[in-house]
């Protein structure tokens, strides 16, 4: 894969490594940015060699400080807007991934920043975290995705908190209403990430993705009809195994 303007993609073994990397701007979410993501979420998606995908931001400040506002907020027009989402759904590729998706958060992660650690499977953070969706103050609202994926991994009352007043919760907060998995100190950050990433590599593939698919798919359906994808899913990894 070629060399990328905003992101660094490395591949070790069978993890992948996308590194945010506009650190002297705290890796604000641009679209060169979105459209690298979009290239490099596309390869592992269909690499099979790729078992896991680690998402972490260059720099000591962020992980990601949110949408690049002198981009977005002078965007083409709505039909150019609206035309271009749907040939770069940035968003639909990170929701689809068949492979597990760890973030290393530190530092600032608001608005998309927010978002795309919402994208992703498993959230770990360094202590100096700090989350928040700042859009109400610019009179505008989160619009990749937090509406919907907040409130799914931390409850409608305490999601429309944060979106209504725009504050920011440390890491304390985070872990305790369920936003990060771990809270571990910064130096501890990259090597609790990678010891994770590490052991779920080590699993049968076709199981790792099959159990992403069952509960993902499966908080959309109602319980009969999650355990019957269950059932369909469990019983496509004995016959891949016969």
């Amino acid at each position: 894969m070629g060399n990328f303007d905003t992101l660094i993609f490395e591949k070790i073994d069978s993890i992948a490594y996308i590194t945010l990397n506009r650190p002297k701007v705290l890796n604000a979410y641009n679209m060169r940015m979105r459209d690298e993501l979009y290239q490099v979420l596309a390869a592992i998606r269909e690499d099979t060699e790729v078992r896991v995908a680690v998402l972490k931001g260059a720099g000591d400040k962020a992980f990601c400080a949110g949408a690049d506002l002198t981009e977005f907020l002078t965007a083409p027009s709505p039909t150019v807007a609206r035309q271009v989402r749907w040939e770069r759904d940035v968003w639909g590729l990170f929701l689809s991934c068949p492979r597990p998706l760890i973030a290393a958060l530190h530092g600032y992660v608001l608005g998309s920043g927010i978002e795309i650690a919402l994208c992703c499977d498993i959230r770990i953070a360094s202590d100096d975290v700090q989350f928040g969706l700042p859009e109400v103050a610019l009179g505008i609202i989160p619009a990749a995705g937090a509406t919907q994926t907040l409130p799914r991994v931390v409850g409608t009352a305490k999601a429309l908190e944060m979106m209504f007043l725009g504050g920011r919760i440390g890491a304390n907060e985070a872990l305790n209403i369920g936003l990060v998995n771990d809270v571990v100190s910064k130096n501890r950050l990259y090597p609790a990430v990678d010891d994770m990433a590490r052991r779920i590599s080590q699993f049968n593939p076709v199981a790792v993705a099959s159990i992403k698919q069952a509960v993902i798919r499966g908080l959309d359906l109602s319980l009969s009809k999650g355990l019957a994808l269950e059932k369909i899913l469990s019983g496509t990894i004995v016959y891949s195994k016969s």
